[in-house]
């Protein structure tokens, strides 16, 4: 461990500023990207750019609904190996597993969804049979507000899977929509309300909420204090700009397509307040964390998956990267990253606010681990 006493703030501080400088020039209107690194002791606390804009989380979310899911498997609500069509209503995996004439729901897990492994198609990036691409829908149809049920029509009217159960890792929103299905099914709750009483409020996350199912706690409270609306559909938070391609999205209703795969909203401050409480013991056993963080398999090059959490291998990038610490978490398509590295002890969130701006942000993300690098005495 290298313990942030024993680093020097201000090169730290200083390495990173003219890194994140000529990045937001190189930027032109996107401006410069949000990022906030602190430690465990909050020694060290380093942020760029907007502190405490919102934005829109995307697939960091996925930490979100793995973590609740694990929660009810430690509740004894269901096991890993329990199969979903035990948990949900029979219709709702129906055709979503048909391999050769042959339907698989029987023996989808919970470990599989978690896992990517179940062989289920992706809605949001997966091929389509026929008709527009789930992604065109979203720019084309921009006032469509997305419910899971029509989440999963998708994969299984306009697709095909991609494997049968555990033969080969293929990532699905689409399995982290069953997910999000099965927490409600367990709970007798909406996923939303879910993960406020069992994540956003615990941890005081009063900027953070599911667009277009709930309002951030700060908002609610605010909207009763003065007889606004409170109805998620109707007080939508602004948040921080984002592009699909060239598109700026960031007030399309259609966003609603993410949901339990991530379509959160948060702040830099309540995401490293969530990433600290998982690393910390608030929100999971040891045992469940590492289960999350365990590698099963390799998403890219450097990327390697585990259930629901991301571990970063810089040398699957570039060789001379080897020695870089590894870190955990996720990434999300708008370029937007929540990582814990548990050599510096210290959590890492970057909003790029573009799903053109990948490369960018993780040379960014070499770049604060090379400055811890650097920094420590």
């Amino acid at each position: 461990m290298a313990p942030t006493a024993h680093l020097d703030h201000e090169r730290f501080a200083a390495d990173l500023d003219r890194h994140l400088a000529a990045i937001t020039c190189r930027r032109g209107a996107l401006g410069a990207p949000q990022v906030a690194v602190r430690s465990t002791d909050g020694a060290l606390d380093y942020r760029f750019g907007d502190a405490t804009q919102r934005f829109h989380v995307a697939s960091i979310g996925k930490m979100f609904t793995a973590t609740l899911v694990m929660q009810l498997v430690e509740s004894g609500a269901f096991a890993l190996d329990t199969p979903v069509t035990e948990l949900v209503p029979a219709a709702e995996p129906r055709r979503l597993f048909v391999v050769d004439g042959v339907d698989h729901a029987d023996r989808v897990t919970v470990e599989h969804l978690l896992t990517h492994t179940s062989g289920v198609a992706d809605y949001f990036e997966g091929p389509v049979q026929s008709g527009p691409r789930f992604l065109d829908l979203v720019l084309g149809e921009t006032d469509h507000l997305w419910t899971p049920a029509e989440l999963l029509d998708f994969s299984r009217d306009r697709q095909r899977p991609v494997g049968r159960p555990g033969e080969r890792f293929a990532y699905s929103d689409t399995g982290y929509i069953l997910l999000g299905r099965i927490v409600e099914e367990a709970t007798g709750r909406g996923f939303h309300e879910v993960l406020h009483e069992r994540v956003l409020h615990p941890l005081g996350m009063v900027d953070s909420a599911l667009t277009f199912h709930s309002l951030p706690e700060r908002d609610y409270v605010a909207a009763i204090a003065t007889g606004a609306s409170t109805t998620a559909t109707a007080a939508v938070p602004t948040i921080a700009p984002f592009r699909l391609g060239r598109q700026e999205a960031s007030r399309f209703t259609s966003m609603s397509c993410d949901w339990a795969g991530g379509g959160i909203i948060s702040t830099p401050g309540d995401l490293l307040a969530f990433s600290r409480a998982l690393h910390d013991g608030r929100l999971l056993s040891a045992e469940s964390v590492s289960h999350l963080a365990g590698v099963r398999n390799r998403f890219r090059p450097g990327i390697h998956y585990g259930a629901g959490m991301m571990e970063v291998r810089f040398e699957g990038f570039m060789p001379l990267l080897r020695g870089l610490p590894r870190p955990l978490g996720h990434v999300g398509v708008l370029a937007t990253h929540l990582f814990h590295d548990p050599v510096h002890e210290v959590d890492i969130v970057l909003n790029f606010a573009s799903t053109r701006e990948m490369v960018r942000s993780f040379r960014t993300l070499i770049r604060i681990e090379q400055a811890l690098q650097r920094a420590t005495r």
